[in-house]
């Protein structure tokens, strides 16, 4: 099944809440999730372990909203080679959970496996629901429903005769907004209405064909929720946007690889800020950042350096973070290190032999991962510094970015 293209309507899985699906194998989770989403999304067989790696799939859950549900592989999977990864790679979904939704039967209740994860769920804080599937086949017993309420909500399902679905959904829907927190505003709560906020964005080589990119576009939707207004300009042409306000702006935010040259336009009496910076504090802990920003003075020659992205994407000539971010580093620190590169959910399970982690943005991560990747970075003491913090503090910006925002 081809999966479909996503639309400038979509949501992106970065603002989505997460719903991921646990269960032994044959448990009924695919047949679940198809159910759920009302079309096949995931493979369903009679054989075991038919799902090996984690399945994604973009739905709207009414009246919460926009969610991604994922179909993860058995937690029984007992393959001599193969089944422990698989086993692991489940649970490191969890990472991304905002709603853990375990799928059991009357057959097996809530057992070895099902204990596990739920103790794992409980440890992370994350919300649980239970799904007892098969319920048409064999009634689950007083017992077993009080044994699995002890840990969340329960449901009695049956995934292929499409009984007790529509409750799940609403009741799904209704946990995700009593217990799902929402993530920080990007920059409205720093706005009145009527500002202008003037956004630069430079079109290189980089820059997708026909759009802006993510938190470009985050952004002015940010601004406009604020009943705020835009002005959106490339840095070749700032200079000339800024002259021809009647008042300065309220802030200018730029992308991170403009920042040296738009600090020099933008005058120090007008708040000058980055996307990624916003992003710190929107995903993340931007004080930690900041903190992980300060500990470059301590990197010794030969330091292996880790520069982890949320996403894949085409790299260019010119990347960011294969190409600009190391150059930039070893020349304002004249020092050589070794570069270690990670992209989408390929973030280590060991980071001790890291003396620093460069993340992106996190554009395309929720929050609950950004910060699961913060501070798993503090309890293994490795500082973490995202690209635009990185950016403006080598280049002596970096005060004068988090005082645009204390300021507002």
């Amino acid at each position: 099944m081809t999966a479909p293209v996503p639309t400038l309507n979509d949501a992106p899985s970065g603002v989505r809440a997460h719903i991921t699906l646990y269960g032994r194998r044959n448990a009924g989770k695919s047949s679940l999730i198809n159910a759920l989403a009302g079309q096949e999304v995931a493979l369903v067989s009679p054989v075991a372990g038919t799902t090996t790696d984690p399945v994604a799939k973009a739905m709207e859950l009414l009246p919460y909203g926009p969610v991604v549900l994922t179909d993860t592989p058995g937690l029984d999977d007992d393959d001599a080679s193969l089944g422990a990864g698989r086993v692991r790679r489940a649970l490191s979904a969890l990472a991304r959970t905002d709603l853990a939704l375990l799928v059991t039967t009357p057959a097996w209740g809530i057992g070895e496996p099902e204990k596990h994860l739920l103790a794992e769920a409980k440890t992370r804080r994350i919300p649980i629901a239970i799904a007892v599937n098969r319920a048409d086949e064999a009634p689950p017993t007083p017992d077993q429903l009080a044994a699995a309420a002890g840990w969340g909500p329960v449901h009695t399902v049956s995934a292929l005769a499409g009984t007790g679905i529509e409750a799940l959904k609403t009741a799904l829907a209704r946990q995700l907004a009593d217990a799902a927190p929402a993530d920080p505003p990007l920059l409205r709560d720093l706005l009145r209405p009527d500002d202008t906020v003037v956004l630069v964005t430079p079109i290189d080589a980089s820059a997708p064909k026909g759009r802006l990119i993510l938190p470009q576009q985050q952004a002015i939707r940010d601004i406009l929720d604020a009943d705020a207004h835009c002005v959106v300009a490339k840095e070749t042409g700032l200079a000339a946007a800024l002259s021809r306000l009647k008042d300065p702006p309220r802030l200018v935010v730029t992308d991170s690889q403009a920042f040296k040259r738009v600090a020099e336009i933008v005058p120090d009496t007008v708040p000058l800020t980055s996307f990624s910076i916003l992003f710190a504090r929107h995903k993340g802990d931007l004080d930690a950042l900041a903190a992980g920003a300060r500990a470059i003075k301590n990197l010794r020659d030969g330091d292996k350096i880790l520069i982890a992205e949320g996403c894949t994407h085409h790299r260019q000539d010119d990347d960011i973070g294969t190409v600009k971010i190391p150059r930039l580093l070893q020349q304002k620190t004249v020092k050589h290190f070794n570069f270690v590169h990670t992209a989408g959910q390929g973030w280590p399970a060991d980071l001790a032999p890291y003396s620093l982690i460069v993340h992106c943005g996190a554009c395309m991560l929720t929050r609950r991962e950004m910060l699961t990747r913060i501070s798993a970075a503090q309890s293994a003491q490795i500082p973490i510094v995202n690209y635009g913090v990185l950016i403006a503090h080598l280049h002596g910006i970096l005060p004068r970015a988090l005082a645009a925002l204390s300021a507002l």
